[in-house]
This record gives structure tokens, C-alpha cells and sequence, in this order.
């Protein structure tokens, strides 16, 4: 399956045009947190299908419809969805994650361990 998945986190209710156009084209997009705004993720969704979770930013009712982690398949492959790494509460390779998706701390990072791809996108927002 050749597929783009696009990664965004801390928005804080705010989706810019730059993060629009480098999320156009893909097929699914996962949002790690801090939302800000219900409004994002119906803006996010006229380009790809979401996937999100809740930051501790995302505190008002709209809020609670997202769960604090989220297990995504697509393809052969799985994702675990978070906002804060820290508070990672699985084994991701025992548990046969491909990739780890966090937020949180503003910066972007990438790092394979154990055979897992670890990638915070930094604040978008």
C-alpha cells in the first residue's frame, strides 16, 4: 500500500495555511493533541480523514470526544496515538506498534528504538 500519512500536533485551536498545503494530498492525518478548537480537526478532515486525541490543552466539552490514546491501523501497520510521551502506558514493539505519534513538548523528533518509529511533529500552532 502506498499511502501518506500526515502527522500534526499542538495546534492550539489555530491551523495555519502552511500546515494545510504540507497535510494536502494525504490520505489520513494524525493529530497528537492540544487541539484547541473542535474547529481544526473539521478543517483537517476537508483534506484527509483524522485521526486525534486529546492534549491536557483540550479541556472544554467538545473535548471528551476524543480519548487520551488511540490505536490506528492502516494498512499492515499500527499506530499509538498520544499527546504527552512521558505517559506512554505500553510496550509499543511488544505490542506490535510500527510507529508512536506524541506531541507535547513543541519540538520535532524522530527516533527508531526496538523497531519503532517515534515522531513528534513540534507545535503547529
Amino acid at each position: 500500500m502506498n499511502a501518506t500519512i500526515g502527522v500534526i500536533s499542538d495546534t492550539h485551536g489555530l491551523l495555519r495555511n502552511e500546515a494545510k498545503a504540507a497535510l494536502s494530498g494525504c490520505d489520513l492525518i494524525l493529530h497528537a493533541g492540544d487541539i484547541g478548537d473542535e474547529a481544526v480537526i473539521a478543517r483537517l478532515k476537508d483534506i484527509a480523514p483524522v485521526a486525534a486525541v486529546r492534549g491536557n490543552v483540550d479541556r472544554d466539552d467538545w473535548a471528551q470526544r476524543y480519548a487520551e490514546t488511540e490505536v490506528v491501523a492502516f494498512g499492515s501497520r499500527y499506530f499509538y496515538l498520544l499527546h504527552n510521551l512521558a505517559e506512554l502506558d505500553i510496550d509499543p514493539a511488544a505490542s506490535g506498534m510500527a510507529v508512536v505519534v506524541s506531541g507535547h513538548s513543541h519540538q520535532p523528533h524522530v527516533v527508531t528504538r526496538d523497531g519503532v518509529l517515534y515522531v513528534n511533529p513540534g507545535s503547529a500552532g
